[in-house]
């Protein structure tokens, strides 16, 4: 069995989720006629195209931090802030498309636990420094 199986798990639930929002933003480029390469033109085109963008922009600072704590923290607690994560990522793209203005929380929660991944992370990675064991 892996190591990282968590971690692995939420790795591959991420890749899903990008999936499917670049699946939403292409849906959305049918449907309200925005013609590559535009990427506005129509509100709810718009609302799909950042959250894609968003999300793109937040998983590069996610990966990294979860694999970082799963590597000097461990894996189970890695996968369990990924859930969080994930849930809180589904939350933010969906109240943004019904109403930008809700999105607030999902994107909170989302950045925290980003910020709680890299400070578990560079515990974990210091931790490992003055043990002298890397």
């Amino acid at each position: 069995m892996s190591q990282y199986l968590y971690t692995s798990f939420i790795t591959l639930l991420t890749i899903l989720l990008m999936l499917v929002l670049s699946f939403n933003v292409g849906r959305a480029r049918g449907k309200y006629q925005v013609k590559a390469p535009a990427v506005s033109g129509h509100e709810l085109f718009d609302r799909a195209y950042r959250v894609q963008l968003n999300t793109i922009e937040n998983v590069l600072m996610f990966l990294p931090a979860l694999w970082l704590y799963a590597v000097f923290l461990g894996d189970k607690g890695a996968g369990d802030s990924g859930v969080i994560w994930l849930i809180a990522r589904v939350w933010y793209a969906v109240s943004y498309q019904l109403n930008p203005a809700k999105r607030g929380l999902g994107f909170l929660i989302s950045i925290l636990v980003i910020a709680g991944l890299w400070t578990g992370a560079a515990y974990g990675m210091f931790h490992q420094l003055m043990k002298g064991s890397i």
